[in-house]
């Protein structure tokens, strides 16, 4: 398992899936690393948490009922306090569509693949907690 580290240090994470096991075992491993992490079970609730407390960023499942993670998404950029939040798309569906694809890229989300192992995990929201680089 990785270190703690000072990107990690009190940087706000939101967890939207459908899954409680995955929720409750990325919450665990995440707040071992150090970060605040806050869950959805949906995209409405998650839509709401998003606005209420202003994550660093997101991890999304793409497959869930009724809005999938392309509704959350989108819904998520067309708010102005939430338009530029890093999202990573979860997924265990390795056949998306070129033009759901498309679309989460277009929308600024990173795409991986299940399983992801809880070191990746930690990798991906670091990363995406992460302060851009200059460049």
């Amino acid at each position: 398992m990785l270190c703690g580290g000072d990107v990690s240090s009190s940087r706000r994470v939101l967890i939207v899936d459908d899954d409680a096991v995955t929720v409750d075992t990325y919450r665990r491993m995440l707040q071992l690393e150090g970060f605040t992490v806050y869950s959805a079970s949906n995209a409405a609730e998650g839509l709401d948490t998003a606005d209420r407390v202003q994550p660093d960023a997101i991890v999304l499942d793409l497959r869930m009922p009724v809005v999938d993670g392309l509704g959350f998404l989108r819904e998520l950029r067309s708010a102005a306090r939430t338009v530029g939040t890093p999202v990573a798309i979860v997924t265990g569906d390795y056949f998306i569509d070129d033009s759901i694809a498309g679309a989460l890229q277009a929308l600024g989300a990173t795409i991986k693949f299940k399983p992801l192992w809880l070191e990746d995990l930690i990798t991906l929201t670091r990363e995406l907690v992460a302060p851009p680089v200059a460049g």
